[in-house]
């Protein structure tokens, strides 16, 4: 039993969780002030914080896609070789004009010889330098993946402030569990040392007894074996309580040498356990995860809108300005020009890609349904299982606090019945073994009790509004 204690203590105590160290020193926090600080501290929050100023920024970009767009382009060029082009040779078609006007008005004797032959002739209509400059706005009348993109962007941010919600939820769930699990194993040391303290004790009244010859040497050697035998426990529950702690310091970001004091203690206090219908309602319709995952969807299907957007045209105005000229010995001739028109563009087939990839979306989108409802049937079924946990608890609690006013007083009983001669080692050796079971039972189930109230008020989603605080800014922006 007491094997079975310290793995559960030891599992308790280190959380793979990973957050920035701090410089080493004493310590001392109650529950609510450690989990303030792992908020501070954890990385997982950080990286939440960030993603919502990713998301933020993804929104800007969005509207960015449906303003004007201004550019500006300039180019100066200069052949070093101008092109050519064939064309007609103009001079031998204006040599062979005018000699035919002249042989017409007979101002000059017909001679064949005069005229050119008409061939083509490589010739050059470029100037050697040319520049360009030119401003054109740009504005989108119609673009389905532009307008669709805008409110995905702000889906996307609602996710990423639920999935910081999320990080929130469960960094306090860790702390205090791990929390728990320090104060859990400081009172099973306490119980220990207790029964050490009592076999001390009881040891001592038998040496007392043996130098009078009251008892016998075998009782005394029988209670100096079980002394013996409860300090390697203490040794294990001591280990157990520097594990659980180094635990929390992780997930705290404490330096792993300091020195942490854990203010408080598990206390059991009876209430009245919720319906068990209303818990479930509450966790599907409030669990943070499920309501990340919900979001998740919307944004799956304001993708699928997106990308068959690719079906339908894109309508945009634009107007520009060119100033521009051309010379061959830098005395350039300017000329500008002015521009305005509409743009319509739409695809007619690209082999089938637009389909495919909008049956990829939906099929994510599907995915994400399923994921849904696997969750909240993973959920439903968590509600019950700690609700009967706690059940469980109530009952034995209160059987347990009996219990150890019984073991008490027979222990008691055993040691009296030992003083007075009418009783034996082995009873006095059973009834503080069953005081000690008694206890750690009743410690092991108050802290069954704590860590079943909290891991449920994390599966309904229900979250202290003072840990939202420090992050009161980034939620509502």
């Amino acid at each position: 039993m007491f094997l079975k204690i310290l793995k559960r203590i030891g599992a308790l105590g280190i959380l793979p969780v990973m957050v920035s160290t701090l410089a080493a020193q004493t310590t001392a926090l109650a529950l609510d002030q450690a989990i303030q600080r792992a908020l501070r501290n954890n990385r997982e929050i950080h990286i939440a914080r960030m993603e919502i100023e990713k998301g933020r920024a993804a929104v800007a970009e969005a509207f960015g896609y449906a303003l004007p767009s201004l550019d500006v382009s300039a180019d100066f060029s200069r052949f070093i070789s101008k092109p050519k082009m064939a064309f007609p040779d103009f001079g031998a078609m204006l040599n062979n004009a005018t000699y035919g006007v002249l042989f017409h008005e007979k101002l000059i004797p017909f001679d064949q010889s005069k005229f050119l032959p008409l061939k083509t002739k490589l010739q050059t209509f470029a100037q050697t330098n040319n520049y360009k400059t030119q401003v054109q706005i740009t504005q989108i009348l119609f673009n389905s993946a532009v307008f669709r993109g805008i409110g995905a962007s702000q889906i996307y941010l609602n996710l990423s402030k639920e999935k910081l919600k999320s990080a929130i939820s469960k960094t306090a769930l860790n702390v205090k569990k791990a929390f728990y699990g320090v104060l859990l194993s400081q009172e099973m040391l306490k119980i220990a040392n207790e029964r050490l303290a009592n076999a001390k004790d009881h040891l001592k009244n038998i040496k007392a007894m043996q130098e009078q010859g009251l008892v016998s040497d075998f009782d005394a050697m029988r209670a100096e074996v079980q002394v013996e035998n409860i300090r390697p426990l203490i040794v294990q529950l001591e280990n157990a309580d520097k594990a659980a702690a180094n635990g929390l310091k992780i997930l705290l970001g404490i330096d792993q040498s300091a020195k942490l004091v854990v203010q408080g203690k598990m206390e059991y206090n009876a209430q009245a356990l919720p319906d068990e219908k209303s818990l479930i309602e509450q966790a599907v319709a409030s669990n943070l995860d499920v309501q990340t995952l919900k979001i998740k969807q919307q944004l799956d299907d304001e993708r699928v809108a997106i990308d068959r957007g690719q079906y339908w045209p894109t309508l945009a105005a634009f107007g520009n300005y060119t100033y521009a000229g051309s010379g061959d010995n830098w005395d350039f001739q300017n000329y500008n020009s002015i521009m305005v028109g509409l743009s319509f563009s739409m695809n007619l087939f690209q082999g089938g890609r637009t389909r495919h990839k909008v049956r990829q979306d939906q099929i994510t989108s599907g995915q994400t349904r399923a994921q849904i409802q696997n969750l909240t049937d993973i959920i439903v079924s968590g509600v019950k299982a700690k609700l009967n946990d706690l059940k469980r608890v109530q009952t034995q609690i209160t059987a347990m606090q009996k219990n150890i006013d019984l073991a008490e007083r027979a222990y008691k009983i055993a040691e009296d019945r030992y003083k007075q001669g009418t009783g034996n080692e082995l009873e006095v050796k059973d009834a503080d073994t069953a005081l000690s079971q008694a206890k750690m039972n009743y410690s092991n189930a108050v802290h069954d009790y704590v860590v079943a109230r909290a891991e449920l008020d994390d599966l309904v989603g229900r979250v202290d509004p003072r840990y939202y605080e420090p992050f009161e800014e980034v939620l509502k922006k």
